[in-house]
């Protein structure tokens, strides 16, 4: 009866079950967090004696000798297994085995080397921060990996703790003293660059690319110089490895401790370049305080130069100065607002207007840049015989064959040119009516608008490229071949009479502005042909003729006695032959102003249907492309190489032509109405600022890397997105400071000339 109570209520026993089992899971459980808490409190302990340890051996280092109490101890890090190998592998510990002559290395920065080298041997936090931000050898050495630059931020870790938090909940293997201890002594990170002869790596010919940059991290008790003597005696005394197992044998060129000098700020340019910040922001200023006087006070017949009254005693000044009716004139060409709004409008495409060019000029602009986006990234990369091998791939061709799109600009300078001389009326009359002499005036005057209008944001540029390569030159990590901080400082004369295509392009001022060379010396040709033409027209086209006939003859000439080729190391060899010579880049020019005489002095006027029209559109677009993509085989003999470029050159600028004839007579298709497009204007009238300053911006951002890059097309795209923007809005404000307000001057100029030869002696001859 008594077993029978008892099984009858089973469920009193499975609660007791379960209670009995979820009071011995709680007390696991806690004993588990205990230990676990228990293991972490003495990891931490640990962790912080044997931080405690390694302040106590920093200290004894400091003294210069070891414990006396382990004398064992010494014997072992003398005999260290790693020595020998951190001695042929790693720069910074083998420069301090290196034995120094007292004379050549002082006594102090040989004593913090002897401390870095026991502090490495004795694994002390900070000389392991010493060891791993100093550069070795990485991998990728024979395609072009000569940036053994280490870690910057790291050697600034060795000077100060990281500003990293760290939970003490955590076990970590780590020692902390590599967050926390600081280096003895004063450090600093130093590049040292080594020429190399190696047969172990491609080497394709284009500048530097035989020079190893190894990045150290020093005591800054070391002079450069003493560097520079104890690197050379650890590449010359054989016990680098890399240079017996790659036959690199190193040569130390210089060293750079990334430190602006002094006399950066005393360079010419410099104060130019600040002057003219100075005398444009004044007139921006100037020009603010005119436009809010006129609309303080509406001027009157009586008083058209009347001011609002001013309190301060600047504003007074400029009140007094800008009575003077001519200075306001030139102030307004400053004003910053009209300027925007000049930059920035879209509006209807007049029928006199050729809409196509907007659109090719924008899109060139655009195109090339991404070419110099690829071009000085080749100087920071790693893999440089990848990134010459997509070069060379055909669905790249698009990048690598950009640089023929110069040709597009060429061509539509050379119809504008001969177009807007022909239609003005006016002036042909005066030529034809001018004696030898007026034509020289007016000749000179239309040289020196054409001055007006492209020099002063080009002499700006020019003055912010001998800044900014100098500036990079002291403390980019990279060896800068292209100095042209020097080549300015130079050869700047060049630049200004707009001459210096016509020299070596390794000596070159912004060496990117040859075309702009090219188009003032065009520029004079024509203007002196058309000047011919007015008075001498049959003799003016046989000259032409001529001309069109001796470029081609010359470029085959030249093209045949250098060997070319269309490879990209015999192209940049044969930079000045035919890459900038204006005698062979003459040729799209020419073909342009022919363009352009056939309209508006033949009427040529042809007949097609519409589908014949269409595939007259398209076959030019092909023929466009088609040349573009024609170096996809660069393998070619000297005479098929200067026979494709000839004659590719020859075709492409046909094509052009062909579409501003059609759009010139309002005819197009689908892709040419795209070209048309209203928000071609804007980018159309920063063309010129875009040209002239993508390559600097290009340039002073790759340079102020500190690490190299790698060429992946992916990540390519990305950086070209970022140039581009960045491009973009530096165009905006130097176009708006430097382009804008001396186009706005040279337009008044013309209408004030105008308008004082329409009040002159309307029987005498006149130089409009």
């Amino acid at each position: 009866m008594e077993i029978r109570r008892r099984t009858s209520k089973p469920w009193l026993a499975l609660m007791l079950s379960l209670c009995l089992w979820l009071w011995l899971c709680v007390g696991t459980a806690k004993g588990d967090n205990s230990n676990q808490s228990s293991t972490q409190s003495t990891h931490w302990q640990q962790q912080q004696q044997q931080q405690q340890r390694y302040q106590s051996q920093l200290n004894e280092s400091l003294r210069g000798d070891l414990p006396e109490e382990q004398p064992q101890q010494a014997t072992s890090i003398v005999s260290s297994p790693h020595e020998m190998h951190l001695t042929r592998t790693s720069v910074i510990f083998g420069l301090t085995k290196v034995p120094a002559n007292d004379s050549q290395v002082s006594a102090k920065c040989q004593g913090q080397l002897r401390q870095v080298q026991r502090g490495i041997l004795t694994k002390q936090p900070w000389a392991m921060k010493v060891l791993d931000a100093s550069g070795t050898k990485p991998s990728g050495f024979v395609y072009g990996q000569n940036y053994w630059l280490g870690s910057r931020e790291a050697c600034r870790g060795v000077q100060r703790p990281v500003g990293i938090t760290l939970s003490q909940n955590f076990e970590r293997v780590m020692h902390y003293g590599i967050i926390t201890q600081q280096a003895p002594f004063d450090m600093d990170y130093r590049v040292i660059y080594l020429s190399h002869s190696s047969p172990w790596q491609v080497e394709i010919k284009l500048m530097s690319e035989q020079i190893i940059h190894i990045g150290l991290c020093l005591p800054r008790a070391c002079s450069s110089e003493e560097v520079k003597h104890l690197a050379q005696e650890y590449v010359s005394g054989g016990l680098f490895t890399e240079s017996e197992i790659f036959d690199i044998r190193p040569q130390v060129v210089y060293m750079k401790d990334l430190q602006l000098k002094e006399v950066f700020f005393e360079r010419p340019s410099f104060r130019l370049l600040v002057a003219c910040v100075l005398a444009t922001g004044a007139l921006m200023l100037c020009a603010q305080q005119l436009t809010a006087a006129i609309k303080a006070a509406p001027t009157t017949v009586d008083d058209p130069g009347r001011l609002a009254p001013a309190e301060s005693e600047l504003w007074r000044a400029l009140h007094s100065l800008l009575q003077w009716r001519r200075l306001q004139k030139f102030v307004e060409c400053f004003d910053v607002p009209t300027n925007w709004g000049k930059i920035f409008a879209v509006r209807e495409n007049s029928p006199t207007e050729i809409p196509l060019m907007n659109g090719l000029r924008s899109v060139c602009a655009i195109w090339i840049m991404v070419f110099h986006v690829v071009w000085f990234m080749y100087f920071t990369v790693h893999n440089k015989t990848v990134l010459i091998s997509y070069a060379e791939q055909a669905f790249f061709q698009y990048v690598s064959s950009a640089p023929l799109l110069v040709d597009v600009f060429f061509t539509i300078s050379g119809f504008l040119q001969t177009f807007n001389f022909l239609r003005n009326s006016r002036q042909l009359e005066a030529v034809r009516q001018n004696s030898l002499r007026q034509n020289l005036q007016l000749f000179g005057k239309l040289l020196f608008h054409r001055y007006l209008r492209l020099g002063p944001l080009y002499l700006v540029v020019m003055a912010t490229v001998d800044m900014v390569y100098a500036y990079i030159g002291d403390v980019s990590v990279y060896h800068i071949n292209e100095r042209f901080d020097e080549m300015c400082s130079r050869h700047w004369w060049r630049n200004l009479l707009f001459i210096q295509n016509l020299f070596d392009h390794r000596d070159m001022c912004a060496n990117w502005s040859w075309s702009l060379a090219c188009e003032m010396q065009f520029f004079v040709l024509a203007n002196a042909l058309l000047f011919l033409y007015v008075k001498h027209p049959k003799l003016t086209k046989a000259l032409v003729a001529s001309a069109l006939v001796s470029t081609i003859v010359w470029s085959y000439g030249i093209g045949v006695s250098i060997k070319f080729q269309l490879s990209f190391d015999a192209a940049f060899a044969t930079g000045t032959e035919i890459y900038t010579s204006p005698f062979v880049r003459v040729l799209p020019y020419i073909l342009g102003g022919i363009t352009a005489w056939c309209l508006k002095e033949r009427r040529v006027q042809v007949e097609l249907s519409e589908s014949r029209e269409r595939l007259y559109w398209h076959f030019a677009l092909l023929v466009f492309f088609g040349c573009i993509y024609s170096t996809v085989r660069r393998d070619l003999g000297p005479l098929m190489a200067i026979t494709l470029f000839v004659m590719g050159r020859l075709f492409f600028s046909l094509s052009v032509c062909w579409m501003i004839a059609g759009s010139a007579g309002g005819r197009g298709v689908w892709w040419s109405r795209l070209l048309e497009a209203k928000g071609f204007q804007h980018v159309s009238r920063l063309s010129y600022a875009i040209y002239l300053l993508n390559p600097l911006v290009i340039a002073l951002f790759y340079s102020l890397t500190s690490s190299s890059t790698h060429a992946d097309p992916f990540m390519l795209c990305v950086v070209t997105c970022g140039f581009a923007v960045i491009c973009y809005l530096a165009s905006i404000l130097f176009s708006l400071a430097f382009e804008l307000p001396y186009s706005n001057l040279s337009s008044l100029l013309l209408r004030r000339g105008k308008a004082n030869s329409s009040s002159g002696n309307g029987t005498k001859p006149k130089i409009a």
